[in-house]
């Protein structure tokens, strides 16, 4: 009778078919290869800009490419061109860029022409912000503008989750992580059936534009850090330390964004606020050095690559101002994400520690470092981990990751993100 009532009861969900699922394959195909295909149109057109601006006019005109007068004068331009964009285009590129996340809000098409220039305008001009949140934006929007004209009895959120998975999975160039944000994002949700029926459509749109940037584009993450092997005693009190460091460092700028957010719309309006931020941003470039401008990715290659180059007080100024430039260019109005910078100043973090303390392996300081940081910033769990582990690619530090991410996680948890809701205020 005891062993009876222990018992548990079958499930009653019903379990989702073959056939209710095959239909969606196709959808997901076509999302996925033209989600990747549009971040790579707008990625490679920034780059195209970026080489005119930072490397073909300087030279005509006699000036250093990175010179501090040139990034100066290029971080203000590209505030009044941003500005300009915000301003003057139809659908000013959008809402406020402080209140929006990885979860893109479904825009009205005639936003969507003034975001895409805004964040290719960005992306080249050299503020520290990656292109994440407004692709996102844009590809979530034609998803579902399409989507739902084509299929008029398809329901508008699985379009939402086609278009999120479609162009996270081009973003790290592998559906793991899509998987990892859409089975986070469901937490707390009804799920009808087993979670990989509802992984199954969102995942095939991912592969896809994970495999489509992966042949028509580089991949986006490649250190070439000094092999790690067996970890031992001493790597996991250096994984502890430098996560929550890392943590702890995120969170100044989390409390600190809705301050710094507040002091630039005081100014009201976006060809004030914007040339400000740049102003702002040329300063810290001009502290920081050129390897704290854009969106990080090509930049942390360059100090993957010598992690004995710079000396610890160069690290942590790298790691202060980069971190600073994404507080402001966040604030300011410039369209664009929060990760791939966050990915730069873990970096610079992880080699900060190397070079104070050589016993820190660079993969371990590397890792440690993104995750606390990714943390801090994101607040999304799985993204963070996956992300800090992929940068290293090797079995041995996923261990460690996972449980540094422990203290890490209780430094961040409960605390506001860095994201604001349209009052101004912090969102938790």
């Amino acid at each position: 009778m005891a062993q009876d009532s222990v018992q548990q009861e079958p499930s009653t969900a019903p379990a989702t078919r073959a056939r209710d699922l095959l239909p969606t394959v196709v959808p997901a195909l076509v999302v996925g290869v033209a989600a990747s295909l549009l971040l790579v149109g707008v990625s490679r057109a920034a780059e195209e800009l970026q080489d005119v601006l930072w490397q073909n006019l300087p030279d005509a005109l006699g000036v250093g490419g990175y010179s501090v007068l040139w990034m100066f004068v290029m971080l203000v331009a590209t505030g009044i061109a941003v500005g300009l964009v915000v301003w003057k285009v139809p659908g000013h590129a959008g809402p406020d860029p402080a209140t929006t996340g990885l979860e893109a809000p479904v825009l009205p098409p005639v936003v969507l022409p003034g975001l895409l220039l805004a964040t290719a305008v960005m992306l080249a001009g050299g503020p520290s912000l990656g292109p994440e949140n407004p692709i996102i934006a844009v590809n979530v929007s034609l998803a579902v503008l399409l989507g739902t004209r084509a299929f008029p009895r398809t329901q508008e959120h699985g379009w939402v989750a086609l278009a999120e998975a479609a162009t996270i999975g081009a973003l790290f160039g592998t559906p793991v992580a899509a998987a990892l944000v859409i089975s986070e994002a469901l937490t707390g949700r009804q799920v009808r059936g087993q979670l990989w029926d509802s992984l199954f459509a969102p995942l095939v749109a991912a592969g896809a534009g994970a495999l489509t940037v992966s042949l028509v584009s580089r991949p986006s993450f490649d250190l070439d850090l000094p092999p790690f092997g067996r970890p031992g005693w001493a790597d996991l009190l250096s994984s502890l330390a430098v996560a929550s460091a890392g943590a702890l460092l995120g969170l100044c700028a989390v409390y600190a964004f809705p301050y710094v957010h507040g002091a630039f719309r005081r100014l009201r309006h976006p060809l004030l606020m914007l040339p400000a931020g740049g102003v702002v941003l040329g300063a810290l470039a001009a502290l920081g050095g050129h390897l704290t401008l854009f969106k990080g990715l090509d930049e942390i290659t360059v100090l993957a690559a010598d992690p004995g180059g710079w000396s610890a007080g160069q690290f942590a100024t790298m790691t202060v101002v980069k971190l600073a430039a994404l507080l402001v260019a966040a604030s300011c109005g410039f369209r664009g994400g929060r990760i791939f910078p966050a990915v730069f100043v873990g970096t610079a973090l992880g080699l900060c520690a190397h070079a104070l303390v050589p016993g820190v392996h660079p993969a371990v300081g590397v890792s440690a470092g993104v995750l606390g940081v990714l943390l801090a910033i994101t607040r999304q769990g799985w993204v963070s981990l996956f992300v800090a582990a992929f940068l290293v690619a090797s079995p041995g530090i996923l261990a460690l990751l996972c449980i540094a991410s422990l203290p890490a996680w209780l430094l961040v948890t409960g605390r506001p993100l860095m994201q604001l809701r349209p009052d101004g205020t912090s969102a938790r």
